[in-house]
């Protein structure tokens, strides 16, 4: 009943209108941890705004919306500017940063959940179920997709920060690869069918899924 490239305009809605708040809050939320951990380089470039306009990247956009109306596809926001060099903490700094994001869309699916299992819906507009029924989906699914640890989602830095030191003469040089890489797992799902990167985020999503929403 919930799925993507669903043909009812208000899940359509619903689904864009998701998209748009948890990016917003997603990017906003790395750039105000950069901020508080002692950089202000997305500070200066006016990132620290719950303003969508600074953080909903045109191209990204465009992948969104074929998410909402064919249901496959790959969306992103404006990559928020962080500096190593001024982070506290270097690479920890950096984790705290990165996980940032993904916290923040659990968070906003949590305050969505929590009417739709506490309150009885039967009277309840069915429209206003369906936004918050996306609002959690689509917020859990940001949350998860970005755990994947492939640069430049979150996952990457939150790993990178999280082994020890050892590791990141390693791991480092995957950010110069990690644009082909998805890429790469992109296409493979079109050419040979299923999902490579659906598989990688769904053990994450669906098991926050079935406990926020059973």
């Amino acid at each position: 009943m919930f799925g993507f490239g669903s043909p009812d305009p208000i899940a359509l809605v619903a689904i864009l209108l998701a998209f748009a708040v948890g990016i917003t809050i997603h990017e906003f939320c790395h750039a105000w941890s950069a901020l508080l951990l002692g950089d202000d380089t997305a500070a200066r470039q006016g990132r620290v705004t719950l303003n969508p306009l600074s953080h909903l990247d045109p191209i990204g956009s465009i992948g969104v919306l074929a998410i909402a109306v064919l249901g496959i596809g790959i969306g992103w926001g404006r990559p928020v500017p962080v500096n190593p060099a001024r982070i506290r903490w270097r690479q920890r700094g950096l984790a705290i940063t990165a996980v940032a994001g993904p916290v923040s869309n659990v968070v906003i699916a949590l305050i969505f959940v929590i009417p739709l299992r506490l309150i009885d819906t039967t009277g309840v507009d069915p429209n206003i179920v369906t936004i918050a029924t996306y609002m959690v989906l689509v917020n859990l699914l940001l949350a998860s997709f970005n755990l994947i640890p492939i640069p430049p989602l979150d996952g990457h830095k939150i790993l990178v920060g999280l082994l020890p030191d050892f590791w990141y003469p390693f791991l480092a040089p995957l950010e110069r690869y990690g644009i082909g890489i998805l890429l790469v797992l992109i296409m493979s799902s079109f050419i040979f069918g299923g999902s490579i990167l659906a598989e990688m985020y769904s053990p994450v999503y669906n098991a926050l899924r079935s406990l926020m929403l059973g």
